[in-house]
């Protein structure tokens, strides 16, 4: 069965800055459970904001490493999910589950790929 892997990305700047609210962090589990209790769910968590992160970029032979936050980026990545699923259809649809579980005061992205050889 292949697996998918879905990049969660958000607008830091539009982003609630006290994070998730309990309501959505209960919304959220809700849904993880049942995802898992379907046997779709391989691994998924949030990452930590831009600011703690570094980038590291290779052109022409060099090496730079960039600190965050990544202020010429408007969309980050905030977290990822892997999933076993039938095709991309279910994929999608676990996915579209996912966004709708944000309020509206999110703007939440997915990119969803078939992992080669999944």
């Amino acid at each position: 069965m292949p697996r998918y892997l879905s990049l969660v990305k958000i607008d830091e700047a539009t982003a609630p800055a006290e994070g998730p609210s309990p309501e959505m962090m209960e919304r959220m589990g809700k849904l993880l459970e049942e995802i898992t209790k379907a046997g779709v769910m391989l691994d998924t968590a949030g990452l930590m904001p831009t600011v703690q992160g570094k980038r590291v970029h290779w052109e022409s032979g060099n090496v730079s490493v960039t600190d965050g936050p990544f202020t010429e980026t408007k969309e980050v990545v905030g977290g990822y999910a892997v999933m076993q699923c039938k095709d991309m259809d279910e994929a999608l649809e676990w996915t579209k589950r996912f966004v709708r579980v944000h309020g509206p005061e999110w703007t939440v992205t997915c990119e969803v790929r078939e992992i080669q050889g999944g």
